[in-house]
């Protein structure tokens, strides 16, 4: 009897290694995705910027204008995202609480 329930608490522990296993390599290998899709869209997102800058510069006759339009556009959405953090750390936090009680 006591070895039966040593057999079953060892095979136990090796389920919960096994689970936990997974879940750690499913949650490297998303990470890894997420990683490169920033990256790419952060390369995306620079060089964008950049073209709607030099853009707007080319219509004002000034490149130097369009890019601090640009760049004054993104000072806007900084103060407008401190000005809405708490609300943002909350939902952020929820929704990481959840994804990780999942």
């Amino acid at each position: 009897m006591i070895n039966l329930v040593k057999d079953y608490a060892s095979k136990r522990l090796e389920l919960l290694k096994l689970e936990a296993t997974e879940k750690t390599s499913i949650g490297a290998g998303t990470l890894v995705l997420v990683c490169a899709a920033v990256i790419f869209a952060l390369f995306f997102l620079i060089l964008f910027n950049i073209g709607v800058g030099l853009y707007i510069g080319s219509l004002l006759g000034n490149y130097a204008y369009g890019l601090l339009i640009v760049s004054a556009f993104y000072l806007l959405a900084l103060f407008v995202l401190l000005l809405l953090r708490k609300s943002i750390t909350s939902k952020v936090a929820g929704s990481l609480i959840k994804f990780l009680n999942d």
